[in-house]
């Protein structure tokens, strides 16, 4: 699997994301700008020691991703009409996420309705920790995949 942050703002978050990427071996990509330094104590700090096992690549755009891949992209939002658990992920898809305060671009929703999947929620609250959405969305698809290491 590969897991998409689009301008991730929160070094926790990310290196929390490095850590569940390292031990699922999904690959990281990393969409600019970042919010953060890599060199950042508190990211290596949240990925621990696991920064070996993580395969990370950056970008200076999404488009710059999308070039370079002809996979699927599903694009996790609170907008979505249908829920992370009813797509039938590949182990090749791309799981796209936003930054932590704005979620992502509304031109890439809606030129890709169909990949819009969201996370069930309360209506009151407003969306879930980007790391813990992370964890829930790729846990499922690995769990369709018979966690196939």
């Amino acid at each position: 699997m590969h897991i998409v942050l689009v301008e991730p703002e929160i070094p926790y978050n990310t290196g929390n994301i490095a850590r569940t990427c390292a031990v699922t071996g999904s690959a990281l990509h990393l969409v600019k700008p970042l919010g953060f330094s890599v060199e950042d104590r508190y990211l290596k700090r949240a990925g621990l020691d696991y920064w070996h096992l993580v395969d990370i690549h950056y970008y200076d755009s999404f488009q710059e991703l999308r070039d370079n891949y002809d996979n699927r992209f599903f694009y996790v939002t609170t907008k979505g009409r249908r829920s992370y658990s009813e797509a039938a992920y590949r182990p090749d898809d791309f799981l796209v996420f936003g930054k932590e305060t704005a979620g992502l671009p509304k031109e890439l929703l809606a030129a890709n309705p169909d990949y819009c999947i969201r996370i069930p929620m309360i209506n009151e609250a407003r969306s879930l920790n980007l790391s813990n959405s992370v964890a829930i969305v790729l846990y499922e698809a690995w769990r369709q995949l018979g966690f196939q290491e």
